[in-house]
């Protein structure tokens, strides 16, 4: 009860400033003409204005009563002055609250003067400005706030809420001066076309701008969960807000073209446009206060970005990158998408032609079902109740080690020691294992299709169902090894110099303890200061080290930190040894799970290392930026003498230190 009571509170104070400010600038467009007295529609606008500024008020006020009771959990404290005092003390959003609501006073004071001053332009202009004002407010308050680069989402989605109220407010000033158009005056009906067509002039760049700022909000919270677009409350909520604006979008192109225009022209068309033009400007205000309602519960979605899609309910999905190696569906697309050109030609020559209305229809109907029929069978991949599942386990070093050690023991005989699909059992299949490897497999399919092929298995049992045998845990570690495992050959581009402003490779987060007794994570370096990681081998690695240990203060002092992690597991006297005067941490604990897990990024050019078990080198280093991003690494039996030259590396670093943030920080699972 408590959130239909806030959903209507949120509908009338957003209604209210809205109606407000398209009101006022509704009157600022008309000429003084048409505002003088002798028309009766500027003073029923007008009359409006008082009365939707106490309804601004109110909604305020019932907005701050049903949020106070949400956010405590208290539903007897929507009706306590006193819950609603500590609201506004203690919290961003109570002071919002009263930002907007010193604004709704002021809005209200400004209309009640608007409505008992003589018209001018000027007195318009300051009621839609103050109108404008709980509302740019009010976006402080909402998703894109709590959105990255907060500035510029919240100006945007404030801007998408003042320039749709341009339109929507003006549709009531619309109807008032369509219902004019019903006197025998062919004066009235020239003034009345005047009004309009200023307004429809007006609301060509206004609608254009509350589309772009509409799709550039809704892009945000969607991100690339564009599967959510079907699959959940926002994206329902979006997909109806824009089924709604295309429909108005029609009617006001009928209005400005068609319709407006013919009150100027003779009685009979006249008559005919005004009656046609008053039942259609109502109908679009009907449908634009649905537009406005579903606006509001979008506005309190979860964003589809945020939102779980833990049972996709369809038995396909769309996807490029899984289909478009496949050069018959390549030409399908081109063959649909020539169709779809053909469908929207012939839409243009229909109307130029003259053709019948049958034909009209017809033809572009049949292309344009020829063309999408075809696009989206060639693009649909069969899809599982699991395909948008996000997986629970992080991808980091712990995880990845224990898929790794799940992979060796219960997979390599079919899919081979690298997950190539070369296993000792491969060709006795009567379907050959996917190269898991060298194909793009991973990134062409979700992780909860792995998931789903993990627990019920894959053809007809050829590949067996491990549902039973692994815990859920058990399989997304399964799952986050074989993205490492196909990061990790793509990562043999990879040399000791760095591609400049071009990060790419994600790194998986690490935990550790060092012998110095500092302890931290990867993540911990984020946005401080790159990340010289070292994986050595003992004695093999004790020249490296000393070298390191030489030029530490030199590397340290480009804010880039060196961490040092054995690869074997190292005997007390050995780890003593190693660790003596080392100015930088030593890892100690977390080591086995940084080895096995960095070890998958050991690939090279001159070194692919496709076959066999593979062969761990003793010695790796990599740099990694201070935004997440592995950009260098040198592995001395691929690379050469790379880094030996300490010259070569710390002018590496320093170009790094140069670099400004490219791409957002790794996220923390694979999708």
């Amino acid at each position: 009860m408590i959130e239909v009571a806030g959903a209507l509170f949120r509908c009338l104070q957003l209604a209210s400033s809205m109606l407000l400010i398209g009101g006022c600038v509704f009157l600022a467009i008309a000429d003084k003409q048409s505002t003088a007295s002798g028309y009766t529609w500027p003073s029923h606008l007008k009359k409006s204005f008082p009365w939707l500024a106490a309804t601004l008020l109110l909604g305020l006020f019932g907005l701050l009563a049903t949020t106070t009771a949400q956010a405590t959990g208290v539903p007897e404290n929507a009706w306590r002055p006193q819950a609603w005092l500590d609201f506004l003390q203690k919290t961003r959003v109570g002071l919002i609250w009263i930002l907007r609501a010193a604004g709704a006073f002021v809005v209200l004071i400004i209309a009640v003067y608007v409505r008992i001053s003589p018209a001018a332009r000027w007195r318009y202009i300051l009621g839609a400005s103050a109108a404008a004002l709980p509302l740019v407010l009010g976006s402080l308050a909402s998703h894109s706030a709590a959105e990255e680069q907060a500035v510029l989402a919240t100006m945007t989605y404030a801007i998408h809420l003042v320039v749709a109220s341009v339109w929507f407010g003006g549709l009531p000033g619309v109807i008032l001066v369509a219902a004019t158009t019903a006197t025998e005056s062919p004066a009235d009906r020239s003034r009345a076309g005047d009004v309009l067509s200023r307004f429809s002039a007006l609301a060509l760049p206004t609608m254009f701008a509350v589309i772009v700022s509409g799709l550039v909000v809704a892009n945000r919270m969607i991100d690339t969960n564009y599967a959510g677009l079907v699959a959940t409350t926002y994206g329902w909520l979006l997909l109806i807000k824009l089924t709604l604006l295309a429909i108005i979008l029609f009617i006001a192109s009928r209005a400005k073209s068609v319709w407006v225009p013919s009150l100027r022209e003779s009685l009979g068309t006249a008559e005919t446009g005004g009656r046609k033009l008053r039942m259609w400007v109502k109908v679009e205000f009907v449908l634009a206060i649905l537009l406005v309602i579903v606006a509001t519960l979008l506005a309190n979605a979860v964003p589809a970005k945020h939102d779980v899609i833990d049972n996709w309910p369809y038995p396909f999905r769309f996807s490029i990158d899984a289909n478009w190696g496949d050069w018959l569906v390549q030409v399908i697309v081109l063959v649909s998408l020539a169709f779809l050109i053909l469908a929207g030609t012939t839409i243009y020559l229909g109307r130029t032609k003259r053709w019948g209305t049958a034909w009209r229809i017809a033809i572009p109907a049949v292309l344009g079902t020829l063309g999408l029929g075809a696009i989206s069978y060639a693009l649909s991949v069969q899809s599982y109740p699991e395909t948008y599942r996000k997986t629970p386990v992080p991808f980091d070093a712990i995880s990845i080690a224990n898929g790794v050690e799940l992979f060796t023991a219960n997979c390599i005989p079919c899919h081979g020691p690298q997950a190539k699909g070369n296993g000792v059992l491969a060709k006795t299949l009567p379907k050959q294992p996917v190269d898991l490897l060298t194909e793009p497999h991973t990134a062409m399919h979700t992780a909860g299709d792995f998931f789903h092929w993990l627990t019920y298995g894959r053809f007809n049992g050829i590949m067996p169902a491990f549902g039973e045998k692994f815990s859920e845990e058990e399989r997304w570690d399964l799952l986050n090894f074989l993205h490492a495992n196909s990061r990790g050959y793509q990562s043999r581009i990879i040399t000791p110099r760095i591609l400049p402003e071009q990060p790419f490779m994600a790194t998986p987060n690490f935990s550790y303890t060092a012998h110095d007794g500092s302890s931290g994570t990867l993540k911990d370096f984020r946005g401080k200061q790159g990340l010289l990681l070292i994986l050595f081998s003992w004695p093999e690695s004790r020249v490296r080290l000393e070298d390191l240990r030489t030029a530490s203060s030199q590397i340290t002092g480009k804010n880039t930190a060196i961490l040092a992690v054995p690869i074997t597991d190292l005997s007390p006297d050995d780890l003593a040894t190693a660790v003596r005067d080392m100015p930088f941490p030593v890892v100690t604990q977390g080591a086995h799970e940084i080895a096995s897990s960095y070890a998958l990024f050991r690939r090279t050019l001159s070194i692919p290392d496709l076959f066999g078990g593979g062969t761990r080198p003793t010695h790796m280093e990599f740099l990694i930026d201070r935004f997440g991003y592995l950009r260098a690494r040198w592995i001395p039996n691929g690379d050469g003498s790379g880094w030996t030259d300490m010259t070569v590396l710390t002018q590496q670093i320093t170009q790094l230190n140069q670099e400004r943030e490219i791409l957002p920080p790794p996220g923390d699972h694979v999708h």
